[in-house]
């Protein structure tokens, strides 16, 4: 009768192992989903912030790009604009976070991002401005029309 007592006290103790075994790959699989994105300028929203808690989204701003990746279960949905096409960059602080919009003057729908630091979505939105003053300013300059002399 005692070793019938051990076999059951086994078995609970192989479902906790087996159970640890499975908590543990959910928890590295939701890291690795969520892990920041290449790059010097990404910034990752808040695990703590709505809709970020398994998959939280990235932007990465580049001088020729903003880049909005949001990691799925299956693959991740990734949205590019070219800093051409940045119209204006709204930031609606609340009280811990801060919400993100960047519009395109091409009519593409506009990125939206919650759950960011309120210092990272400064930093965004001055990074984005730099790289459009350098983009713009490096431009060479186009020459008046000149008149025609009339005979």
């Amino acid at each position: 009768m005692s070793e019938t007592g051990s076999g059951s006290g086994d078995g609970l103790v192989w479902l906790a192992v087996g159970l640890a075994i499975v908590a543990a790959l959910l928890v590295t699989f939701f890291w690795y989903k969520g892990r920041k994105m290449p790059g010097p300028y990404v910034f990752r929203a808040s695990r703590l912030s709505r809709g970020n808690l398994l998959f939280p989204t990235q932007v990465a701003v580049s001088p020729t790009a903003i880049v909005h990746y949001t990691p799925e279960l299956f693959g991740g949905r990734e949205q590019s604009m070219h800093l051409a096409h940045v119209a204006s960059v709204l930031i609606d602080r609340n009280l811990f976070f801060a919400d993100v919009m960047i519009e395109s003057s091409g009519g593409a729908s506009p990125v939206r991002c919650h759950g960011h630091r309120k210092a990272d979505a400064l930093e965004m939105k001055r990074l984005i401005e730099q790289y459009q003053s350098d983009h713009y300013g490096h431009r060479p300059a186009v020459p008046a029309p000149q008149e025609r002399p009339q005979s």
